[in-house]
């Protein structure tokens, strides 16, 4: 049950993830921000309260950052029925993994942690590196934000849920491919993966390494 329990989630955070603008748009198109605001409170309240039980203590505040943000926004919305707070999600969501990002510099940067998941020491080099795509995060998620807020308040909403329905992420699959291709060139280590064999064949490991 825990494991049946645990993919249910997982499929109903991803389809959140992935649908939400288009979703949001079809709400908005039929019925009122209010309405649109309490389902997409009745699918994020219980979603959240999984993950809380889930998260280990030191976790907390980084796995529910987003939900609670998210759900102060949506009902605002709710208790105002205005569009406006319920279009404002991509630009809060954006606004607060920038803070995320720019926060883990004061530390760890935030890309070498997932860096370090699948390697863990890295070179100095590496670390650098690690630091440079961190900035560039903060970078998108400001800009993709600023996309966001502009398209929420002058255009149609056709075009805010094409943008951060369908654009936005395949900005964001560009900017992860991009990284790992250059990361690849970069330092030459590769895995056992069909993409790592490709890339090898393109940039061979240099000798010594």
């Amino acid at each position: 049950m825990g494991r049946g329990l645990r993919v249910v989630v997982g499929v109903v955070t991803t389809t959140l993830v992935m649908l939400y603008p288009l979703a949001i748009w079809f709400g908005l198109t039929h019925f009122s921000a209010r309405t649109v605001g309490l389902w997409i409170l009745a699918l994020l309240v219980p979603t959240a309260l999984y993950r809380f039980r889930k998260a280990r203590r030191e976790d907390v505040l980084a796995v529910l950052r987003v939900p609670i943000a998210v759900a102060l926004v949506v009902g605002l919305g709710v208790l105002t029925d205005d569009a406006r707070f319920v279009l404002a999600m991509p630009v809060l969501i954006n606004a607060v993994l920038l803070v995320t990002f720019a926060g883990s510099l004061r530390g760890v940067p935030m890309i070498e942690r997932f860096a370090r998941m699948q390697e863990p020491e890295l070179s100095e080099a590496q670390r650098a590196h690690c630091r440079q795509v961190t900035w560039a995060w903060i970078a998108f998620f400001f800009l993709n934000g600023l996309c966001a807020a502009l398209l929420a308040l002058f255009a149609s909403r056709f075009w805010w849920a094409a943008y951060n329905g369908g654009v936005a992420y395949g900005l964001m699959g560009a900017m992860f491919a991009g990284e790992y291709v250059l990361r690849q060139f970069r330092f030459r280590k590769y895995g056992e993966g069909l993409h790592d064999r490709l890339l090898a064949r393109l940039f061979p490991p240099r000798e010594g390494a």
